[in-house]
């Protein structure tokens, strides 16, 4: 059995934990229980680590895999059985209200030849800040051959509760110009750029420009090929059936404060989620789980 090798870390304001587990390294943040960097030992890293993030108080982070829950981007985009959980007349925060909160760390043990890291954010009295519900998050991370993220709701009040969510994750790739994403054609998507226009993919999808679509009825596995890398990275997901794909492109991310404006080249987001006809609705005493396995494959 490998032992793992975790180390505290601080980044200007942040805690955060390497862990190195066999031929894996990790980097986490407390805030948000965000996956910062994940790579293997040699290659290219698979999650971007983002050289312009910013890492204070409070501040989400453009980085890694945020955890975007109760709901996912702009509140008022979501169903209204969404957008009627929350109370407040303020204005509803993008991608909901965990990302920039200190998580609990619930654990870090090796379970067999894979390693399990538990992050837990248990409701605080009276729910998050407009939004009085009752609902535990755990996040669940598993390294072994691939790494697998796992967010788990429980309902433990006596109403039921609606969310949308995503696992925002930010693949690293060689240029975004040259790969392609695999397991979308015939697939319809709301093409959020020309007026939420439903749309109809055709083929793999490359990427020319700016990218925000939502894909719906999404399959099991997609995969970003990366010839230049010469990896087809997999991903699984599960409790999921739709799938946000984004690319800021050049204006877009010259807007950026905390984006080079290269930066785009390097990065692709394909978002794990539930969103628009996606939705959860948790029953008291329920419990839903979203997740995604990651693997690298050599083309």
């Amino acid at each position: 059995m490998n032992t793992p090798n975790v180390e505290a870390v601080k980044l200007d304001e942040l805690n955060c934990w390497r862990i190195r587990h066999g031929q894996a390294e990790l980097l986490v943040a407390q805030q948000g229980a965000q996956i910062l960097s994940y790579q293997l030992a040699g290659r290219p890293p698979l999650i971007w680590l983002n050289d312009e993030a910013v890492f204070k108080t409070g501040k989400s982070i453009r980085a890694g895999v945020p955890v975007c829950w109760p709901w996912f981007g702009n509140l008022a985009r979501n169903p209204q059985s969404v957008q009627s959980m929350r109370v407040s007349h303020e204005p509803a925060a993008a991608h909901g209200l965990v990302r920039a909160m200190d998580w609990e760390l619930g654990g870090i043990e090796a379970e067999g030849d894979s390693l399990k890291i538990e992050f837990l954010l248990p409701y605080p009295e009276g729910g998050l800040p407009g939004w009085p519900h009752q609902v535990d998050l755990k996040l669940s991370i598993r390294l072994d051959e691939q790494l697998h993220i796992h967010l788990t709701s429980h309902n433990q009040g006596a109403e039921n509760v609606t969310i949308s969510q995503a696992l925002h994750s930010y693949f690293a790739v060689s240029d975004v110009r040259n790969v392609h994403v695999e397991g979308l054609d015939g697939l319809d998507y709301i093409e959020t750029l020309d007026d939420w226009k439903t749309v109809t993919q055709s083929g793999d999808l490359r990427f020319t420009g700016e990218t925000d679509r939502i894909y719906l009825n999404t399959p099991a596995t997609l995969s970003i090929v990366d010839p230049a890398w010469e990896r087809r990275i997999a991903l699984t997901s599960s409790g999921s059936r739709s799938a946000v794909i984004w690319n800021p492109w050049i204006e877009r991310a010259a807007a950026f404060s905390d984006m080079a404006n290269d930066g785009w080249q390097r990065m692709l987001c394909i978002e794990t989620a539930n969103v628009m006809g996606d939705v959860v609705s948790l029953a008291p005493g329920a419990s839903h789980t979203l997740g995604v396995s990651i693997a690298s494959k050599p083309l």
